[in-house]
């Protein structure tokens, strides 16, 4: 259970990391894009991604959690 544990936190702590680029990316694409009029809708609509991210850093943080507090 350890390992699942530990495998679960990592899992997390590298969900945040892909997010963060991810995010950045799409916000940056969007705003340089819509100063050109190249797009219609607004730069923050980009933020929209780190509602899945979010999703499933929550959910590799309780089974880390779960897991870890099993273990003991």
């Amino acid at each position: 259970m350890k390992k699942l544990s530990n495998a679960f936190a990592l899992l997390a702590i590298l969900l945040t990391n892909i997010m963060c680029v991810v995010v950045t990316n799409v916000c940056t694409s969007s705003y340089y894009a819509g100063m050109y009029g190249l797009t219609s809708a607004p730069w923050e609509v980009g933020l929209l991604f780190i509602i899945p991210f979010a999703i499933a850093i929550i959910a590799c943080s309780i089974v880390s959690y779960s897991a870890k507090k099993k273990s003991k």
